[in-house]
């Protein structure tokens, strides 16, 4: 009875949190539950009932398998609960999702003696889709025998009775509008990064909606009051909803706020949101909104004006003019016409909708979300090929475009080489819809744990086969191990290492804790350039293959199945011309390219839900991820970079020696995942040594979305994102397009902090750091922070070889903090002195759910984030700002409590070779 009474006192401290009880996932404490059930005189029996019934999680939790074990009894007579029937019994077990439940239905079909209850148990297997090819295997082996009740399952699951005989989606659907922000909204609106410790925990992370605005909240739950009949839209006005990250927590916060229940007996876990924006919906957010059956609106309800002559109109900012269409003000009442798929408001048609309502997208409204969907068509081919018939068309058929005399692009070719069940012979085109084998799965550890609840939710036990190789990391709560992270992230390695990833750290203790930041590993473990690979982070975005960011519940299905489903997007292409002045870094040029691209678009963000190809040629895949991981920013789909062969061999290296590392410090796993990739790796150095197949390349007569030039001599000096906080225009604050360069702030803006740490470095930012500090005490006899500067180096790779090659000993000399992983942070700093901070390896400042900066302070960054209140919080004073720039203009500012002016610049880095990106003299394409 121990866990019980605890259980209550839990209840209890949630109850003065506003807060229900927490949902149960553990054996111990149900099978508690259990006997006070079957005690009929106990004092807790009514609500031990209502906790069985109502608040147990499904799938594959360890409370499931116990739930499902005692309706089994139930359902056979061997315990009696007067309050659980058996058709009651079977309508919950209906309701598990897999699992043990499955099991158990499969046992009373297969091995009772009562056919009154073997049929009961298939009628609810007939409506399961969440099973696997071991439950798929023992129907086959009776059907084989000569089951009756096996070939009828059979032949349901062929028919996808499962999908079939689900209520149609309504035709209309009526919405009232509630607009969220002005401008671009950030997941972290949604669900704030520094309260990603209880994303697991969906009621409690509930609260965090709007970052934790009590105001908007209730606003909110006044207008579902008013309309009780009605869904609430989520709007972005004049901006893009989502972006930033795919954050499954955002979507399920949503969800929580406006959206429906998917079942009485799973508690807080809601279904079909209605999320839009002026600039439609991020993408990869949009990924995530499917996930869950949701409708995400691209309003266009703002447009840019045109001239006579077709041109942009801008005002005396040079920003595009903007003109409203309809107004979609917060209480508006809209209708959603899903059949004729467009917008009302009343009777006037407002606007075609289509592309939110494509047929498969409707099908993941029919089916509560993308997994039932991606399940079912899995089990319908599993139960056509042991019947040995056909595939009945009872999804929507693949989209499949195919130009006939057109080349492929670098991501057509890639999906294209990794497509599934695709017309044979058939090439493939942008616009096509279709799924595709992934070849390397990424989890972090802020999105883990809900990884893991979706993979025992959809009754997944171990890493599909498919998959090259799984990856958790631990670098979102590197900085500082507190009781949170001591609390979720041990319990978050255990289970991934069971299920059978390479994990951070081990749960074993036998191999040192490696909190690299994920993309940064993700990028060494990616050995193929026509790669697949999927991770649970915006910055999923790979400088060989292509790679797509994507919500937790997508990155478990895809370690479950090792497959994805999405449509082949279009692509832009990127060239370099002119030559880099000898003072910029690489980083100026990923900013430019931003800068230019907006430019020569009129103000039209072409990347937008597109691939970027960007014609690299020399420039290693370490340095090239610089722009890639960019990429996010400029709100592309993904990245993919096109090398010469020699680049692409020398990337490959590096990666093969970096994973021989990880095999070096005991991190390869039973299976040798880890070598399989060394493997994979050197068959790939041979096929690009020996020309049996070259550097994945573009065919010359492709078709772009558009070509994008980047003039490098038109960079003449540092570029800085800035987040622009105190525009006029709300919708342009903290977006990530506006690039000033550097002599735009005179040389006298205040800097109180700078950051250099994160993805968006490599070692040779770490070794520009070392020469500048060195530099400038050569030039001024001392070095003298005037503001505080954090490092963050991105992997321990780097530190280690740092430390053989001398570096990390100039930057011991001048820092007042180092990393020790001996004795790690218990508490997030709040205060900063005005010295070096070496910081442990992992995300640090970036990712603001652990360290931040002060209040109010301006922060000038190589990281990735300048949305409000994501690295440095507003005070009443004065809005915190997060200027986004190169590594030299970070440590310069910090030596400086300021911007510097080019002259100081240019002298700072006087002999120090900051890139050897020089465009590609070869003719990139097939």
């Amino acid at each position: 009875m121990n866990t019980y009474k605890d259980y209550l006192i839990e209840i209890e401290e949630r109850k003065s949190q506003g807060l229900h009880p927490k949902p149960i996932d553990g054996a111990e404490l149900l099978s508690d539950i259990i006997n006070q059930i079957k005690d009929v005189d106990n004092e807790f029996r009514e609500d031990s009932l209502n906790f069985f019934i109502y608040n147990v999680l499904p799938g594959t939790t360890s409370a499931a398998g116990v739930k499902a074990k005692f309706l089994k009894e139930i359902i056979l007579g061997e315990s009696k609960v007067e309050e659980i029937s058996t058709e009651f019994a079977f309508e919950l077990l209906s309701h598990m999702k897999g699992g043990t439940s499955i099991e158990v239905l499969l046992d009373l079909v297969l091995l009772g003696k009562d056919i009154k209850i073997a049929k009961q148990a298939a009628e609810v297997l007939k409506t399961q889709v969440f099973l696997y090819e071991a439950d798929v295997e023992r129907l086959e082996n009776a059907y084989k025998k000569g089951c009756p009740i096996s070939k009828e399952l059979l032949e349901s699951y062929a028919n996808a009775e499962f999908f079939t005989k689900l209520p149609e989606v309504e035709e209309e659907i009526e919405v009232v509008t509630y607009i969220a922000g002005v401008g671009d909204i950030s997941t972290d609106l949604l669900s704030p990064g520094a309260d990603a410790h209880s994303r697991s925990d969906r009621e409690l992370h509930g609260q965090c909606m709007f970052e934790h605005n009590k105001e908007m909240q209730q606003e909110l739950l006044a207008l579902k009051e008013q309309h009780p009949d009605k869904r609430v839209m989520l709007i972005a006005e004049k901006g893009t909803m989502g972006v930033g990250s795919s954050r499954m927590s955002g979507v399920n916060n949503v969800a929580l706020w406006t959206g429906v229940s998917s079942s009485p007996y799973v508690p807080f876990i809601n279904i079909a949101p209605v999320i839009a924006g002026t600039n439609g919906i991020a993408p990869i957010f949009l990924t995530t909104v499917g996930v869950t059956g949701g409708i995400g609106i691209d309003l266009k309800n703002w447009v840019q004006q045109k001239d006579e002559n077709g041109k942009t109109i801008v005002d005396k900012d040079g920003e595009p003019v903007l003109k409203q269409m309809y107004s979609v003000n917060t209480g508006t009442v809209l209708t959603i016409n899903t059949k004729e798929k467009k917008l009302y408001s009343g009777n006037v048609e407002l606007k075609d909708i289509s592309a939110a309502l494509t047929p498969p997208k409707m099908e993941f409204i029919k089916a509560g979300g993308s997994y039932a969907v991606v399940f079912g068509k899995k089990l319908q081919t599993l139960a056509c090929k042991i019947l040995n018939i056909d595939i009945p068309q009872v999804y929507a058929p693949s989209k499949e475009v195919s130009i006939e005399g057109q080349g492929l692009t670098a991501v057509e070719k890639i999906f294209n080489k990794n497509a599934v069940g695709t017309t044979p012979g058939k090439i493939l085109h942008a616009g096509s819809n279709v799924r595709v084998e992934v070849n390397i799965v990424g989890s972090q550890d802020t999105t883990g744990l809900m990884t893991s609840q979706e993979l025992e939710m959809m009754a997944a036990t171990i890493v599909s086969p498919i998959v090259d190789a799984g990856y958790q990391s631990g670098c979102h709560t590197a900085s500082v191990w507190d009781d949170k992270s001591k609390a979720n992230i041990p319990r978050l390695m255990t289970f991934m290492n069971d299920f059978g990833l390479i994990t951070a750290r081990d749960p074993k203790g036998q191999y040192h804790a490696m909190t690299d930041v994920i993309h940064k590993v993700l990028n060494d473990i990616t050995v193929d350039d026509w790669d697949i690979i999927i991770g649970g982070d915006s910055h999923t975005r790979m400088s060989k293959g292509v790679a797509f960011g994507a919500d937790s519940g997508t990155v478990a299905l895809a370690l479950a199945t090792g497959e994805a489903t999405m449509p082949i997007p279009e692509s832009v292409k990127v060239t370099f011309k002119g030559e880099m002045k000898s003072f910029m870094d690489f980083r100026d040029v990923v900013h430019a390219t931003q800068q230019q691209m907006l430019k020569q678009f009129g103000g039209e963000n072409v990347f937008q839900g597109r691939i970027i190809e960007v014609h690299i040629g020399t420039l290693t895949s370490d340095q090239a991820f610089t722009f890639t991981d960019w990429t996010a920013e400029m709100k592309a789909k993904a990245s993919i970079c096109i090398s010469e062969d020699d680049t692409l061999i020398e990337s490959l290296e590096i990666a093969r020696d970096r994973i021989q590392i990880m095999i070096d410090k005991g991190m390869d796993n039973a299976n040798q995942m880890l070598k399989g990739l060394v493997d994979k790796a050197n068959t790939r150095i041979t096929e690009v040594k020996t020309g049996i197949k070259p550097a994945l390349t573009p065919d010359g007569d492709a078709n772009y979305y558009a070509d994008v030039v980047i003039d490098l001599d038109e960079i003449a000096e540092p570029m800085i994102a800035d987040p622009d906080v105190n525009n006029d225009d709300v919708s342009k604050r903290y977006t990530h397009d506006t690039i000033r360069p550097l002599s735009f702030y005179g040389g006298t803006k205040k800097v109180d902090l700078g950051f250099i740490g994160s993805c968006m470095i490599h070692k040779g930012d770490m070794q520009i750091l070392a020469q500048m500090l060195k530099n400038i005490e050569a030039q001024q006899g001392e070095i003298e922070f005037k503001a505080p500067l954090v490092v963050a180096p991105p992997t321990y790779n780097i530190v280690d070889e740092l430390k053989a090659e001398g570096d990390w000993e100039v930057l011991q000399k001048y820092s007042g903090f180092e990393f020790d992983d001996s004795a790690p942070k218990g508490l997030a700093r709040t205060k900063y002195k005005n010295m070096l901070y070496l910081e442990r390896p992992g995300c640090n400042l970036c990712m603001g759910n652990q360290e931040k900066a002060e209040p109010g302070d301006t922060v000038m960054a190589t990281s990735t984030r300048l949305f409000q209140g994501r690295v440095v919080k507003d005070t009443g004073e004065k809005k915190g700002e997060s200027l986004l720039s190169s590594t030299p203009v970070v440590v310069l500012s910090t030596i400086l409590g300021r911007t510097p002016t080019m002259a100081e610049y240019e002298k700072a880095v006087d002999g120090i070779v900051l890139t050897k990106f020089k465009p590609s003299q070869k003719q990139l394409v097939s």
